[in-house]
């Protein structure tokens, strides 16, 4: 079990600055490029959006999207056409997630968590495992979300954790208490699976 603090009440500009902070220090320990992997979903874009105003060398920056709906990156539900929109101005690259896709080393992973526990589009019924042999899969989620029906595409735990440290933000009394359930060893879903493969920092801004 990786080592984990959890912050409390931290709103969306702390967050972006911690962000910022994380990108400059990881930006500085190299010459070469510096890959993170983010979230969809309606938590990441307002912290992003205030990110993005900072001064970083944003052309060596890749990022990855953690998951992604099976749409065109035209549709709403797609979370690399999102990410694309807001951050390709800035001079990053973005690169889609796809089925033969090879994720490298991340400096980062942000990941988001649902109420049932699933961490990117790794979804309970998944059952995702720590010692995965692919590092993206596609997957059907059971039930599917109702306000993204459409089959995914995911990294799996062994790609995620396959980083410098972990960031999750989690919003709501429910879902803290969830996390924190996985951390105790209190449940066997895919984030509580994830934790304990994990060897890096894990930061949670609840």
């Amino acid at each position: 079990m990786a080592e984990t603090a959890i912050i409390p009440g931290a709103d969306d500009g702390a967050i972006a600055d911690w962000l910022g902070g994380r990108l400059m220090r990881a930006l500085a320990a190299t010459d070469g490029p510096v890959a993170i992997t983010l979230p969809g979903g309606s938590t990441p874009f307002p912290i992003l959006a205030l990110l993005v105003r900072k001064q970083l060398d944003w052309a060596r920056l890749q990022v990855w999207p953690g998951d992604d709906r099976l749409v065109p990156e035209s549709h709403e539900a797609s979370n690399v056409g999102r990410i694309r929109a807001l951050l390709e101005p800035t001079g990053v690259t973005v690169t889609a997630l796809t089925e033969d896709s090879t994720p490298p080393h991340f400096a980062l992973a942000w990941l988001g968590m649902g109420n049932d526990g699933h961490v990117a589009s790794l979804f309970p019924n998944t059952d995702p495992r720590p010692d995965d042999p692919r590092r993206v899969r596609r997957l059907t989620p059971d039930p599917l979300p109702p306000e993204a029906p459409f089959d995914r595409v995911s990294l799996t735990i062994p790609a995620l954790i396959d980083s410098d440290e972990l960031l999750f933000v989690i919003r709501g009394a429910e879902k803290r208490a969830l996390f924190e359930q996985a951390l105790r060893g209190g449940n066997d879903l895919p984030v509580a699976r994830l934790l304990r493969a994990a060897s890096v920092p894990v930061t949670c801004f609840a």
